[in-house]
């Protein structure tokens, strides 16, 4: 690989990829209920955060963008969101009892702290206003940006892109859910990944991607609900 630019992608890529999954291998799985789990996996999340902004303004040496999108930018954006809005549901209310047990998912969110509604409340302002937000600003916008780079291609970059985001989730759900479910909920995620990554690479913004992941987290929340509080 003798472009610059090409093996500039390359690192950051290496760089940046491995940090989430190292994160939740540290607070969830190798150390769990730790001071050193919990430690290493800030440190992953800071450093998921940072190392996008530092290399933007460092290493590319480019400006930083608000991310400005056209009208039917958010269109696409609200219309890909409601559609997968309305599949999540669909599922769980087809299939969700069947395969997932609520009492199980129940007892791992009051062990987490979520046993009033409004710390749960407060938890969906912070995902939906927060996390989903620097979810697209690491995996769509550089992440994704990064394959495009390296590989020219857009539907190479919507793929490695949309795999790179659904591995750490994968992790995570073993916690939770047998194979079976792991494994569903695993390709909804890449499938999610892999729209949002299609929709930034479409109009050069994570706004669209951001709207629509909005709704995917709004379904994922309204079923949580139903299970904790019903």
């Amino acid at each position: 690989m003798n472009n610059p630019i090409r093996r500039k992608a390359l690192l950051a890529l290496c760089l940046l990829i491995p940090a989430p999954t190292l994160g939740v291998l540290f607070g969830m799985i190798w150390f769990p209920d730790t001071p050193l789990g919990t430690g290493l996996f800030f440190f992953c999340k800071i450093w998921l955060l940072t190392l996008p902004l530092l290399w933007r303004l460092f290493v590319d040496k480019k400006r930083i963008s608000l991310s400005p999108t056209r009208k039917d930018g958010w269109l696409a954006g609200i219309g890909t969101g409601l559609l997968i809005f309305g599949v999540i549901l669909a599922f769980w209310f087809l299939l969700g009892p069947k395969l997932i047990n609520p009492e199980f998912v129940r007892e791992k969110m009051t062990a987490v702290g979520l046993t009033s509604l409004p710390r749960y409340l407060g938890m969906i302002a912070y995902w939906i206003l927060i996390n989903s937000l620097l979810e697209e600003y690491v995996w769509r916008w550089f992440v994704t940006e990064k394959f495009h780079t390296l590989f020219r291609h857009s539907w190479i970059a919507i793929v490695l892109s949309a795999a790179a985001f659904t591995l750490h989730h994968i992790i995570a759900m073993t916690t939770f859910f047998n194979g079976t479910v792991t494994a569903l909920c695993a390709l909804f995620i890449f499938i999610g990944g892999a729209i949002w990554s299609t929709l930034y690479l479409r109009y050069e913004s994570i706004r669209p991607a951001y709207i629509s992941h909005v709704f995917a987290d709004l379904a994922i929340f309204l079923i949580g609900g139903r299970i904790l509080f019903s």
